[in-house]
């Protein structure tokens, strides 16, 4: 029986499994290497692309856990905002497993916070916490068996030391969260006894779980860089969409397809190995072609931003624009929207409600949308504890002041209808509140200016541009006037919505 079809791996059962064509792969070194950083297992696979194959899968499997699915329904910005959650979960995961332990360190507090964060009851009445360190247990346990069944699936599986040498990288990650050591089993050959229970008696079809595979990647939002490509991204999203949900299913462990009721096409564990295969051999690019960091990166770049980059992009979307016109010539899709970045023109109400208030997509606004807000304005800019709960503190207290304008039915949420119709002036304190504590973020000499070198440091970590030739202060009211402006004001911003904007 194999991981597939929810059992013990072959390679677990038989022994060392030497890779086809005896190819020297990641995993094939000898010694037990470092735990974290430069020479671990982690660092050897987060740069292959069958990774992201894998990490779809891994995402299925916590979804489909009902606390993991619960907490996504209800908190996460996935649906709204998934090229965003992939860029934070990266870096998240390249900052616990790199070799500075300090950096590892303060991340560990940080994901702590936020999981604490993270608490409520799902539609059944039944209690989730992201602080159950069983729950998390399990999140870590997808990734693992995902990255020996992805070795499996493209016909080079993991040797028996190389896979007990990624389990205890794994193992000491709970550990640097500060979780006890028995939420997951000690020794690899206890982990699939453990796995097997988990998917047979825990997973459910969930809510989420549906989402992740029938609606996110039919329905994904184009990456910044493509955002201006409509009907080349709808085209190409029409036929990948299906494709990757199809692979998905495919690779799900047999016991829980069946219990789940998820269908499988025919032809589709053929199609599954074919895609682990075809895309394995971007594993042979020269080095350093294929790094997930810098494709992220890539992926987040705005056309339109100030990045010297742009310039090339916005050479290629015009090529590219050209080809969409072609396109829609010769096929039947739907007209696409051509949507052009004017920094200064204001959104309407509906707009600026659903692509920037409504950051978790589920068509109303609420506490866990701020909640996003803040989350990931603490994450780009790396606050601090005191600096982190200033702001939480600020996006509450804002809340409750739109709950109060805004919410004309009481029942705890605010509609775009209800938004749109009332459309009142959403700089109140509260907000003015928010936009201080990112200036003493960014303020870090404590003058009340943002001079030059701090304007950038914030672009380059905030935003992720570049920001060549600024040479002004920017004072406290100047600030906090531009913020407000693009919070209340619905005003597009080149700086701002790359932050909460964009996808």
């Amino acid at each position: 029986m194999t991981i597939a079809d929810g059992g013990t791996p072959d390679s677990a059962q038989d022994g060392a499994t030497e890779f086809d064509g005896g190819t020297s792969r990641p995993g094939a070194a000898d010694g037990p290497g470092p735990l974290f950083g430069a020479g671990s297992q982690f660092q050897e696979f987060v740069n292959d692309p069958r990774w992201a194959l894998a990490m779809v899968r891994a995402t299925v499997l916590e979804a489909a856990h009902p606390q993991v699915g619960a907490a996504l329904i209800e908190n996460s910005t996935f649906v709204a905002h998934p090229w965003r959650r992939l860029r934070n979960t990266l870096r998240s995961l390249q900052r616990m497993f790199g070799d500075d332990e300090q950096v590892r360190l303060r991340e560990a507090a940080r994901l702590n916070r936020l999981h604490a964060r993270l608490n409520g009851t799902d539609p059944r009445g039944r209690p989730y916490s992201a602080m159950d360190p069983a729950v998390r247990a399990w999140v870590v346990a997808t990734i693992f068996e995902s990255t020996v069944t992805m070795c499996r699936l493209s016909g080079q599986p993991l040797e028996q030391h190389a896979m007990e040498r990624l389990y205890t990288e794994f193992r000491a990650y709970l550990a640097a969260m500060g979780d006890e050591a028995g939420h997951l089993p000690p020794t690899l050959s206890e982990f699939w006894p453990y796995y097997d229970h988990v998917v047979a008696q825990e997973l459910e079809n969930t809510e989420a779980m549906r989402i992740i595979l029938y609606k996110l990647f039919d329905h994904l939002p184009a990456p910044a860089l493509l955002g201006g490509l409509p009907t080349l991204w709808a085209t190409g999203r029409a036929v990948v969409g299906p494709l990757i949900g199809a692979i998905t299913v495919a690779s799900l462990p047999e016991p829980f397809r069946r219990r789940a009721g998820l269908p499988e096409m025919p032809g589709a564990q053929t199609l599954m190995q074919g895609a682990y295969l075809a895309v394995g051999l971007a594993r042979f690019l020269p080095d350093g072609w294929v790094r997930a960091d810098a494709i992220a990166d890539l992926l987040a770049l705005s056309p339109h931003s100030d990045d010297p980059r742009a310039r090339a992009v916005t050479a290629l979307h015009d090529k590219m624009r050209r080809a969409g016109a072609l396109i829609r010539l010769i096929t039947p899709l739907p007209p696409q929207p051509e949507p052009g970045f004017r920094t200064d023109a204001e959104r309407s109400a509906e707009e600026f409600f659903r692509e920037v208030l409504d950051q978790t997509g589920d068509g109303y606004l609420d506490w866990p949308d701020l909640a996003a807000m803040a989350r990931e304005l603490s994450t780009r800019l790396d606050l601090a504890e005191p600096e982190e709960t200033r702001l939480y503190n600020a996006y509450a207290d804002w809340w409750r002041e739109l709950q109060t304008a805004l919410d004309a039915d009481g029942d705890g949420r605010v509609s775009a209808h209800e938004y749109a119709a009332a459309v009142p002036s959403l700089a109140g304190p509260a907000l003015i509140k928010v936009a201080e504590v990112l200036f003493d973020a960014t303020d870090k000499n404590g003058d009340q200016h943002i001079d030059a070198d701090e304007y950038r440091t914030l672009f380059r970590t905030a935003f992720h541009r570049d920001t060549v030739g600024t040479d002004r202060t920017y004072t406290r009211g100047a600030f906090i006037g531009d913020f407000l402006a693009f919070m209340s004001g619905r005003r597009r911003s080149a700086a701002y919505d790359p932050l909460l904007a964009q996808a």
